[in-house]
């Protein structure tokens, strides 16, 4: 038994870029073996995004992150032998993880049916841009494209109606999908205990994506007319974001009019607009917005944000300052809860998957692996000899 609650399991990691590929990192972090199988050569295409961003460092940070604890195993897949070496491991694993077009699956043999024909008790991961079925099922897609776009939530999260949608940051779908395979590896693993049946699990970028946008995907589905996000000024003061004397912004979030009102009020030392005609109403303070809004963007300009974290904390008001990505390096509260931890024997920090299970220690990350890193290993692990490992590539 190694280290970890899932030390006894095997993962192949038989995906590209980051949404499959995650789920199997989660796995990894707690304990269980992760073969990645990638193209000799040229690896996981997921390796080219960190030069295509024209990253001057060496340490391509999208695949710490994302390929952390895992075994390189290069393979050609359309060769035979490759793909004979492929069924070797997929016979005494637990779980294979793809999301590559059918039409690749079908040409290479990586179908469920030619899987899990393989090992009963495998679980078969499947992740599609689009679904399983439809007009769609074979079409390529990112979380930019699935996710992001599909879904509705690049359409509504415009600043105002004539603001220009807002692409996607790296990953930003890819990461939520993945934690939705790794939920469905768990169901089916838990499954596979209490009826001996290994099984197929699907996911896709855009069912997330609805997942994600389903508050407002509901109101649509129940017939609801959903207008566009009012501009600032037109949407209630007490949910609107604000800029300090030093250039930070913060967003104040209140759901309780009757309650957080008056608190705001008090606490910024305004008792009076409580007794402001124009605004002791839900209605009227909606209607007069832009007169609160100007008030309020006065006073937080004068002060940095420090200054009114400590007013607006002591007032038991909810805010959140808009975090900008190095603030989180010095992050007490990230610090303080283990967010970010260790990789081993580098001294760098990386992205902690975001649940703990008490009493149980995740393992420390290791370094994410060069491509075929431990090819030659595997290789023989299976049974190859020293001439079929020459022959590939090992």
């Amino acid at each position: 038994m190694g280290e970890g609650l899932f030390s006894d399991l095997l993962v192949i990691d038989c995906a590209s870029f980051i949404a499959g590929p995650a789920a199997a990192t989660v796995m990894s972090d707690f304990g269980a073996r992760v073969i990645k199988i990638e193209p000799p050569g040229i690896g996981d295409s997921y390796r080219n995004l960190f030069r295509l961003r024209g990253t001057p460092d060496d340490i391509d940070y999208f695949w710490t992150v994302t390929a952390r604890n895992k075994e390189s195993l290069a393979l050609d897949l359309t060769r035979p032998e490759a793909r004979a070496v492929l069924h070797a491991l997929v016979k005494k694993a637990d779980v294979f993880i793809t999301n590559f077009p059918f039409p690749i699956r079908e040409k290479l043999g990586l179908m469920a049916e030619d899987i899990r024909s393989l090992n009963p008790r495998l679980i078969y991961a499947s992740l599609t841009p689009y679904g399983e079925h439809g007009p769609e099922r074979d079409r390529t897609g990112f979380d930019a494209t699935a996710w992001w776009a599909r879904s509705g939530l690049m359409d509504m999260v415009r600043a105002s109606p004539d603001t220009e949608p807002a692409t996607s940051t790296p990953g930003m779908g890819d990461h939520p999908t993945a934690m939705a395979m790794y939920s469905a590896i768990l169901t089916a693993l838990y499954r596979r205990q209490i009826t001996g049946e290994g099984g197929e699990v699907t996911t896709s970028l855009m069912a997330n994506g609805l997942w994600s946008n389903a508050c407002q995907v509901q109101a649509a589905l129940l017939g609801y007319e959903l207008t566009a996000r009012p501009p600032r000024g037109a949407r209630p003061a007490t949910n609107e974001i604000y800029k300090t004397a030093d250039d930070r912004q913060f967003m104040i979030s209140t759901t309780n009019p009757a309650r957080d009102w008056p608190a705001l009020a008090r606490a910024l030392g305004h008792p009076e607009w409580l007794e402001d005609p124009r605004l002791d109403t839900p209605e009227k303070r909606l209607m007069n917005a832009h007169l609160v809004v100007g008030w309020l963007d006065e006073m937080f300009a004068k002060e940095p944000f420090e200054h009114w974290r400590e007013v607006l904390s002591a007032g038991d008001i909810t805010f959140g300052i808009v975090g900008q990505i190095n603030d989180h390096i010095i992050d007490e509260q990230i610090a303080a809860n283990g967010f970010f931890t260790e990789i081993q024997d580098h001294g760098l920090l990386t992205v902690d998957s975001p649940f703990q299970v008490a009493g149980e220690v995740k393992v420390q990350p290791r370094m994410a692996p060069t491509i075929g890193e431990h090819s030659r290993a595997i290789l023989e692990e299976v049974g190859c000899t020293p001439e079929e490992i020459a022959a590939l590539g090992g």
